[in-house]
């Protein structure tokens, strides 16, 4: 088989412009594509369209007619009166009436002072009206004494200390939110005063980080790319022959992402990261072939000579490095999470074109362009490197038993810290601490009951279910207990309304802020309120038909941690103390979704390692067809794994989305380093090379060629560590951080096992 695949790099040595030119054309014919692109940033669709919580959540959306929302906070912490002075009061009003004329908000079921009913009786007469009209002179602080008393508004539209007041902004869609966050900046440009804006919430999040994210791309990825050039051309100084490494990564990128793109996949949060991933992989065997070619290359030695002699040793390590690399990869397209799968399955296929792009392209370029600048041998930097790279050695053999002890300690202690880590993802923490929506974020759960909602739908099966005093009691008495945990600031239900209406009826007395003994009594309370006031408002918290109920929860945090915090709570509340017969409950809202998919990631993830651990271990017995090499060949992948892992919990870092995709690198990475060490090593063994020369050998050339690229990759990548987005930064470090490990592990412990296992290995002795 490598004799059949050798020929296909001879034609290339043989046809090197025709290869080049091919190689064009077909990157061209993927160039077309990209103007197609089609760009989703919803981590809704991080499940799949028919996944049961998504229907669960469209239903209760359409059921309750719920809208995804804006948050807009003004602040005014500048005098005792807060926001509640009468110019201030009027600029949020003439705010509020633009807010509802922007294209794409829903206008009447904006939430403000100036469109949010309150709840009044005089002389038993029920009136429901806005506290806030836009031209009148209400007095600001009875605005705020009757905003304060009802349950409805407080730490929702106001704070508890009149600071701060909101507008919820519904919006039609969520990839609208960035637009109509624009417009309304711009449209608060016009009013602001001494008091301060703010605007957050869970979409505008989410839409502004796929905008942001795709200049970071512009910026940083051909930043890394430059870096890796640069370091490049500090190794081997030839610009000519380091373009050629760049230009098989941007070649590998255009046609994963063209091909991605021309079948119809949009492009998600996780598929634009593809060229971050894909480009370091796409250079680390052009990086073995042009050290190799340059430290053979000589005036006495034909260029096509060396070259097939390189590509010779190199192609078996480079084949299953690349297929390894791209099982590790490919093993994503096991996970239940669509987006997942589409970066796992084009991220192999740009492995294996990188792949193939190294064996064709990369000879054809070096035939044509070292006949244009003759024979003559290139000095490269590195070479002077070799005494301390023997020496090096030299510490593997002498210092195996210490050294591989150490390893044990720090696997240990690893696999120990793993346990501290933290399963957790919040869209607005994607953005790092001074951005504007982090700022807003905190600002707005600092005063109002959180910004982070969450539906729990109680079916009662019947119509007129929730009517029944004894069942808004149980709704009542779950949403007291909910609201004493620390991570929800605020519950809103059809009991509340209830209560304020009884409330309200009877001149305030607190003795009749309760829910009523009687049926009837709660049927003509909800009718007057229907009749006084908007019915729509009513039904966001219960259907008409009055079968089933929506209790509104904030959450002051979007951690999946908290939120499943709130669904554990519930559901030990439930078990306590059991609802009456019949009654189911259900959950809906995007922090319900975000924990949902946020969970099946994590499961798809692990089960996804474990596979193509799996898949690369039996990979490498078969490649070296023996178990013993094929466990000593992992062993690097297996201590990078658990070390980086072990770091996250040591750092405190939350188990998110960039971090759970890391580890398909780590597989991918890891083992690279390691099938060139062992692959090397044998092949010197088969030479009937004895074990000390082995050692001195391998810390020539093959380690050279594998400290360029563990430093080429982990310092080209230090510019994602100055993004403005926490994803990039996670991976720009953790990718850093996977390269040296694995190279320091490579590099020091596989020697040290070598050594200490030489009998079991063959690698005693002379020829054989």
């Amino acid at each position: 088989m490598k004799k059949r695949l050798l020929k296909i790099v001879e034609l290339a040595i043989d046809y090197p412009a025709t290869v080049v030119a091919l190689c064009v054309i077909l990157t061209l014919a993927f160039v077309l594509q990209i103007p197609k692109i089609r760009i989703d940033t919803d981590p809704e669709n991080m499940l799949s369209a028919d996944e049961p919580v998504r229907i669960q959540h469209a239903e209760t959306k359409r059921e309750f007619a719920l809208y995804d929302v804006i948050v807009v906070g003004i602040l005014d912490e500048s005098a005792e009166e807060g926001v509640f002075r009468k110019d201030t009061l009027r600029r949020i009003a003439r705010i509020t009436e633009e807010i509802k004329e922007i294209d794409g908000v829903v206008a009447e079921e904006v939430l403000s002072l100036l469109t949010t009913d309150d709840i009044d009786a005089t002389d038993g007469t029920l009136t429901i009206r806005p506290l806030l009209e836009l031209f009148s002179d209400v007095d600001p602080l009875w605005v705020k004494q009757r905003a304060l008393k009802n349950p409805l508004l407080r730490n929702v539209i106001v704070s508890e200390d009149g600071k701060l007041t909101s507008i919820y902004v519904p919006i039609e869609r969520k990839d609208e939110s960035y637009r109509i966050a624009r417009k309304i900046r711009s449209i608060i440009e016009k009013y602001r005063g001494t008091e301060e804006y703010h605007i957050t919430g869970l979409p505008v999040a989410e839409d502004t980080f796929g905008v942001e994210m795709f200049k970071e791309m512009t910026i940083s990825a051909p930043l890394a790319g430059l870096l890796i050039f640069l370091l490049m051309l500090f190794f081997f100084r030839s610009v000519v022959r380091v373009t050629s490494a760049m230009i098989v990564a941007l070649m590998s990128v255009i046609w994963a992402m063209g091909l991605l793109i021309g079948t119809g996949f949009t492009v998600h949060i996780m598929s634009s990261m593809i060229p971050v991933f894909l480009m370091p992989i796409a250079v680390v065997d052009s990086i073995h072939i042009l050290s190799e070619f340059h430290d053979r290359l000589s005036p006495e030695r034909s260029i096509k000579g060396t070259l097939l002699e390189v590509m010779d040793e190199l192609f078996v390590p480079m084949l299953f490095t690349s297929i390894t690399s791209s099982a590790g990869f490919f093993s994503l397209v096991t996970t239940p999470i669509p987006p997942v799968r589409v970066f796992g399955g084009f991220v192999a296929f740009g492995i294996l074109v990188a792949w193939l792009l190294t064996i064709t392209f990369i000879p054809a370029w070096l035939v044509l362009t070292t006949k244009r600048r003759g024979p003559k041998r290139t000095v490269h930097r590195g070479q002077g490197l070799n005494p301390l790279l023997e020496s090096a050695g030299r510490f593997a053999i002498r210092h195996s038993r210490p050294i591989v002890v150490g390893a044990v300690v720090v696997f240990v202690a690893s696999v120990y810290f793993i346990t501290f880590t933290v399963v957790n993802d919040n869209p607005v923490k994607w953005f790092a601490q001074g951005h504007p929506i982090r700022v807003a974020d905190r600002v707005l759960n600092k005063h109002l009951g959180g910004t982070y909602m969450a539906y729990l739908v109680l079916d009662g099966k019947k119509e007129g279910v929730f009517k029944n005093p004894y069942l808004l009691g149980y709704v009542d008495r779950l949403s007291a207990e909910l609201s004493k945990l620390a991570v929800v600031g605020k519950t809103v239900s059809i009991a509340d309304v209830v209560k304020k209406i009884s409330y309200e009826l009877h001149d305030e007395d607190p003795h009749y802020d309760s829910i009523p003994d009687e049926a009837k009594k709660v049927s003509q309370y909800l009718f007057l309120y229907e009749m006084a006031g908007n019915p729509e408002d009513l039904f966001h918290l219960v259907t008409p038909s009055y079968s089933k109920a929506n209790i509104w929860i904030q959450l002051k945090s979007g951690d999946n941690m908290d939120m499943k915090r709130v669904v554990e709570f519930v559901d030990e509340y439930m078990e306590r103390n059991p609802p009456p017969q019949g009654l189911d409950h259900s959950w809906a809202g995007l922090t319900y979704l975000n924990m949902i998919w946020q969970e099946k990631m994590v499961t798809g993830m692990i089960k996804a390692l474990t596979g193509g651990a799996i898949t690369v271990l039996v990979m490498m017995i078969i490649l070296f067809r023996s178990p013993a090499w094929g466990l000593v060949a992992v062993l690097p992948l297996t201590v990078t794994i658990v070390f980086i892992y072990g770091l996250v919990g040591l750092m405190g870092k939350d188990y998110a989305m960039p971090i759970a995709v890391l580890s398909s690198l780590t597989l991918g990475v890891s083992v690279d380093f390691a099938i060139h060490f062992v692959g090397r090593t044998r092949q010197f063994r088969s030479h009937g090379i004895d074990w000390q020369e082995i050692v001195k050998r391998m810390f020539g050339e093959p380690v050279r060629a594998i400290i360029k690229n563990m430093l080429v990759v982990a310092i080209g990548f230090i510019p994602l560590l100055f993004s403005a987005l926490i994803p990039y930064r996670t991976v720009g470090f953790f990718f850093a951080t996977i390269m040296l490990t694995s190279g320091l592990t490579t590099l020091i412990l596989l020697p040290a096992i070598m050594n200490l296992c030489k009998r079991r290995l063959k690698l005693e002795g002379g020829l054989r």
